[in-house]
C-alpha cells in the first residue's frame, strides 16, 4: 500500500518556506528542548491569510494548490478560499481530514494533516484508501489555542514512528484569521468525506475544486467554530472530475450530498450546536458537507449539479 507520493515529504519542503519566512507569514517558530518544531499561527502570533493559504497546502501532503480570492454571496461580499488537486483522496482523506482526535487530560485539539498517513488516525481510512506514508519527518497540524505538553509531543513522535527533532506542529486557533481560513480549506475534503459515507467508490474521483467563504473571527471558540461551519455548509461549493461506469448511482449519491439534505440544514450552525447541547455526535452526520456538488463524468461528459448556496444563512451567521 505504499504510495510513491509522501505527504510529509512534501509537506515538510512547505514547513521549511512557512518558518524560513516567519515575518512574512506573521507566524513565530520555536524548538523545545527535544528539537520539535512548534509553529504558532494566531495563538500569539498574528498569522493571517498567507499562513493560512500555505497551511491549508501542508493539510494537503502538498498535494493541492491554495489561493485566496474574493466571492459574493448574494449581498455578502467576503475573502473566499479556493482549493484544488490532481490528487484529491490522498490530499484529503490521506492527509487534510481531521481524524486525529487528541486528548490528554483537560487539552483536547483536532490533529489533522500529513503526520496522520505515518500514525494511521484513523486506520481503517488508510486500508479503505490503500495509502501509507513512509518518511521520516512527521508534520502534524492541530485546530487549538493551547500549546501540547512536552508529553504530548513525545507521544505524536512515537505514534508517526519518527525522532522528536524531526517532528513538526502547526497550531492553528479556530477563532483565528489562519485557522478560519484553513477551515474553509477543506471545502473539498468534506466533499469526497461525505461523498465516501454514501457510498461512492473513491478510486473514480480524478480532480478536484473548491471554494468557500473565510466568514469574519468572532473572539470565542463556540462561535468562530460555528461560523467556520457556516462557511461550508452553507457557502461552499466543490467540483469533482470522475470516471464512473454506474450512472444512474452517481446521479442518486451527487443528489443527496449537498448539506441540504440534512434535516438541520438552514439554521446558523451555532443553533444547531446549541440544540444538540453542544454535543457534535448528536448532529446529522448529513449536514456535514458542501453547499453544492458539481460532478463532472468524464467517462459520459455529463454534469451533475446539487444543492446551493444560501446567502440568508450564511447572514445570520454573522449577526449573532
Amino acid at each position: 500500500m505504499k504510495n510513491e507520493l509522501s505527504v510529509n515529504r512534501l509537506a515538510w519542503k512547505l514547513l521549511e518556506k512557512l518558518y524560513e519566512k516567519s515575518r512574512y507569514y506573521g507566524v513565530t517558530v520555536e524548538k523545545t528542548s527535544s528539537e520539535t518544531t512548534i509553529v504558532d499561527a494566531g495563538i500569539k502570533a498574528r498569522g493571517g491569510f498567507q499562513a493560512g493559504k500555505i497551511i491549508t497546502e501542508i493539510c494537503m501532503g502538498g498535494c493541492g494548490k491554495a489561493e485566496i480570492t474574493y466571492c459574493k454571496y448574494g449581498e455578502l461580499e467576503l475573502p473566499s478560499i479556493i482549493v484544488y488537486t490532481d490528487h484529491p483522496v490522498i490530499a484529503t482523506l490521506g492527509s487534510q481530514y481531521a481524524g486525529w482526535q487528541i486528548r490528554e487530560g483537560d487539552y483536547f485539539a483536532i490533529g489533522s494533516g500529513p503526520a496522520r498517513a505515518l500514525a494511521l488516525k484513523p486506520e481503517e481510512i488508510y486500508n479503505k484508501i490503500e495509502y501509507r506514508d513512509d518518511f521520516d519527518k512527521a508534520v502534524i497540524v492541530l485546530e487549538t489555542d493551547k500549546h501540547p505538553s512536552a508529553k504530548l509531543l513525545k507521544r505524536f513522535a512515537k505514534e508517526c514512528k519518527v525522532p522528536p527533532e524531526n517532528l513538526a506542529v502547526i497550531l492553528t486557533p479556530t477563532a483565528s484569521v489562519a485557522g478560519a481560513t484553513q477551515v474553509s480549506g477543506r471545502i473539498v475534503e468534506t466533499g469526497i468525506h461525505k461523498l465516501n459515507m454514501l457510498g461512492l467508490d473513491l478510486k473514480v474521483i480524478l480532480h478536484a475544486w473548491g471554494c468557500a467563504p473565510i466568514l469574519p473571527i468572532h473572539p470565542k471558540f463556540t462561535h468562530a467554530m460555528a461560523r467556520t461551519n457556516d462557511a461550508i455548509l452553507y457557502g461552499g461549493v466543490a467540483y469533482f472530475v470522475v470516471e464512473c461506469k454506474d450512472e444512474e448511482e452517481l446521479r442518486k449519491i451527487v443528489n443527496e450530498a449537498p448539506s441540504k439534505a440534512s434535516k438541520a440544514y438552514g439554521k446558523p450552525f451555532i443553533e444547531i450546536f446549541e440544540e444538540a447541547n453542544y454535543n457534535f455526535y448528536k448532529i446529522d452526520p448529513n449536514l456535514f458537507a458542501p453547499a453544492v456538488l458539481i460532478v463532472n463524468n468524464v467517462k459520459t461528459g455529463k454534469v451533475f449539479k446539487a444543492g446551493a448556496t444560501n446567502a440568508e444563512a450564511l447572514a445570520k451567521s454573522l449577526a449573532i
